[in-house]
């Protein structure tokens, strides 16, 4: 499969996905549609959950300056589509209004996620939204302020809240609660490309999930503005790069990968840290963009063949490989879910970018276990 058919299948999967959540909440319906008996107890958050996470995926594709023929009009619908769901989503009088903190603590988490996608597509979501949008997204987005974050990830989820107030220039931005995340994070940093999510260390993906992701992109963005950012964003980009090298060799043969720790039925969600660091042209040297091209395209098509991976109205449902109910925590319902949308970061570049262009590689797993040859693996010494 070339490049460019790759990127028709990531591109079918990521509309495949992200569309009932995109449609109904453009509509004013999502909250009426959008399954709810799974783990019901948490049903309050499932909107803001969907839609946060779906947008977190997709920000890059509609970002990207460029696209022709179909793919374009494609992009332009979705580019519309979203503006109307930041409407829909922060507009008190919406039958879709969603819950910023009313209610619990969970609300912070998809503010965050919904903040991120809006500084991967700063242009599009960003300066997009009318003035009344705007306002009405950044009054949902303070009422997070109320949320104290637990002593693990969560700190990059006020981090990131206050990222995105800033960039919305908003003048009272918190630059405290952002601090303190990278602070608390450069104290729990394990070494070789890895953070503790809190003090100690946890064998799960949170690393991708959240935390080097979102430490990257606040850097990125606060880099300008703050020295000590600036002097930060190349050391968390090194770490990252180290992390996604790990996380490439994960891949097997045919495109499983370890089901390791909690949130594992975020499935190829696993893989948020590799694609951000491919649509950053950030991979270690020893990587090649095509060779982590395929194998993403690999792990997308094993869990998109799966029997039953959604409803019979298109709704994911939760596992890893297919329904999978009893690989979902107490605190994932169907909303959750589209935390998997992370994978598709690359399809930001552009077709003629060489993550799509050049000429199919193996990645690791699969070079190996065919008798060829990779480059030995080495930690990152700092």
């Amino acid at each position: 499969m070339s490049g460019l058919e790759q990127r028709n299948m990531w591109l079918d999967a990521m509309i495949k996905i992200a569309d009932p959540v995109l449609c109904h909440l453009a509509e004013g319906t999502l909250k009426t549609s959008l399954p709810l008996e799974f783990h019901s107890e948490r049903k309050a958050f499932a909107p803001l959950e969907a839609f946060g996470r779906t947008a977190l995926g997709i920000a890059p594709w509609l970002e990207a300056e460029g696209l022709t023929g179909e793919e374009a009009e494609l992009q332009k619908k979705y580019r519309e589509k979203m503006l109307l769901c930041l409407d829909k989503a922060t507009d008190p009088d919406s039958p879709d209004y969603m819950d910023f903190a009313d209610t619990g603590e969970q609300p912070l988490v998809d503010a965050a996620f919904l903040s991120h996608a809006i500084v991967r597509a700063p242009k599009q979501m960003g300066e997009a939204m009318d003035e009344r949008v705007k306002k009405n997204l950044i009054a949902a987005l303070k009422k997070t302020r109320r949320v104290h974050p637990q002593g693990s990830n969560w700190l990059f989820f006020t981090a990131m809240v206050e990222t995105v107030l800033y960039l919305l220039g908003e003048e009272d931005w918190d630059k405290m609660r952002i601090d303190y995340a990278a602070h608390m994070f450069d104290v729990w940093y394990k070494g070789d490309g890895v953070y503790g999510d809190g003090k100690n260390f946890h064998w799960d993906y949170y690393n991708s999930f959240v935390i080097q992701p979102m430490y990257v992109d606040i850097c990125r963005v606060l880099a300008p503005i703050c020295p000590d950012y600036a002097k930060r964003l190349p050391e968390a980009q090194r770490r990252m790069a180290r992390y996604a090298s790990v996380l490439e060799r994960m891949i097997g043969p045919e495109g499983t990968y370890p089901v390791v720790g909690r949130s594992i039925a975020y499935r190829f969600g696993a893989f948020h840290a590799l694609a951000q660091t491919a649509l950053q042209h950030e991979l270690e040297p020893h990587l090649t963009p095509a060779g982590v091209r395929c194998g993403l395209s690999a792990v997308i098509a094993k869990v998109m063949q799966a029997d039953a991976m959604f409803d019979e109205n298109g709704w994911l449902r939760p596992g890893v490989y297919g329904f999978q109910p009893e690989l979902a925590e107490t605190y994932i319902n169907i909303g959750s879910l589209y935390l998997c949308s992370a994978v598709f970061l690359p399809l930001g570049l552009l077709p003629e970018d060489a993550f799509w262009a050049d000429a199919d590689a193996p990645w690791s797993g699969k070079a190996v276990w065919e008798g060829g040859h990779i480059t030995i693996d080495h930690a990152l010494n700092e």
